[in-house]
């Protein structure tokens, strides 16, 4: 079995951070987005990925996951010209997919799970395809499945005025190769795509066994900021750890599930976790709230900061109190004037004066 990851697009939702990056690498918990994918795909045992990539964001997409090695993975790169859908990506990976079945996963979605067990359920019971939902409060957002009492996909609609169920598709699909069959039969929807939700509605036309799982753990799909900074909370709540590193002086305090790296300073400062805090990073006499994670060669000088991202190459100076927020890299937030807490999306570069 092979997989296919999706990382291309133009990552409208995070603009202006954005701009400068592709938002599969956004950090989670530290860590880009798209190498918990990987993660995952691994896990199950899949070391023959294919990663869609666009002309804006390739490069970039190449450079931080490289070969695949430090998978023991083997990693091939797709380039999709424009974005026209996630069949269409499937139709252009269909060279390196050929008759293999797959998994596809989207780079920017998140869940709280191993894939194994689907994995292993798709090969055991011959399946054409195994799509992955989860319950959801507002359906009209998602791709939505209408399944039968035994998990069998009924239809799929997308983004619908009167949605059919609760369940939105996931972003997580196992496919047999029957699936480029099912693509090669419909058309571009109303927004000039190739949608999947059309493939997957054929293969149903077609008379293939199209099955699904209920996620009973968490997905998040990380496209906005607020998703992102509850995906960064969630996965420090889930998977952070005490792992103290780096140097904490005397007049600091660590409090709970806190990792502060090896080359970095905490100084006369208190650090409240779960929190992540990277390499040649500087905390002087300030505070570190709950669910934040601060990058590589960070500065954090008499400042607070509580559930937010900030990213590499950054400085966070004389700010009172900075909550909820995503400071892209190498930002600079310098304090002039009194003020309140800030609640901020700031893009790669900026420089803001408060």
């Amino acid at each position: 079995m092979k997989a296919l990851i999706l990382s291309g697009g133009k990552g409208t939702r995070l603009r202006p951070l954005t701009y400068s990056g592709a938002k599969q690498l956004v950090p989670v918990a530290n860590r880009p987005i798209l190498f918990y994918c990987i993660d995952n795909i691994v896990q199950a045992g899949i070391r023959d990925i294919g990663i869609i990539i666009s002309p804006e964001t390739g490069e970039e997409i190449r450079e931080a996951v490289g070969d695949g090695k430090r998978w023991n993975a083997k990693i091939t790169y797709i380039r999709q010209d424009a974005p026209a859908g996630l069949a269409h990506a499937v139709k252009t990976a269909a060279p390196f997919l050929r008759k293999s079945p797959f998994v596809m996963y989207l780079g920017d979605n998140l869940i709280g799970r191993d894939i194994r067990k689907f994995v292993e359920d798709f090969s055991k019971k011959k399946s054409d395809a195994l799509i992955l939902l989860k319950e959801v409060d507002n359906p009209k957002q998602f791709g939505v499945a209408e399944v039968s009492g035994r998990g069998n996909i009924i239809r799929l609609v997308e983004k619908p005025d009167d949605p059919p169920s609760n369940l939105a598709l996931v972003g997580v699909y196992i496919f047999s190769p029957k699936i480029h069959s099912a693509i090669d039969r419909i058309s571009p929807s109303k927004r000039g795509e190739l949608e999947i939700t059309d493939a997957i509605q054929e293969l149903v036309f077609m008379g293939k066994r199209v099955r699904s799982f209920v996620l009973d753990s968490w997905w998040l799909d990380t496209g906005k900021k607020d998703d992102l900074l509850t995906a960064n909370a969630i996965v420090l709540d889930e998977w952070g750890k005490k792992d103290i590193t780096g140097t904490v002086d005397k007049s600091s305090r660590v409090l709970g599930r806190v990792t502060v790296a090896k080359t970095s300073l905490v100084k006369g400062s208190t650090v409240r976790g779960p929190v992540v805090i990277g390499e040649h990073t500087i905390i002087e006499n300030s505070f570190i709230g709950p669910h934040t994670s601060i990058g590589d060669n960070v500065r954090v000088i008499n400042s607070s900061i509580e559930h937010s991202v900030v990213m590499n190459g950054s400085e966070v100076l004389n700010i009172d109190r900075l909550e909820e927020s995503l400071i892209g890299r190498r930002v600079r937030i310098v304090k002039n004037s009194r003020h309140g807490a800030l609640r901020l999306m700031l893009g790669d570069d900026s420089v803001m004066e408060v």
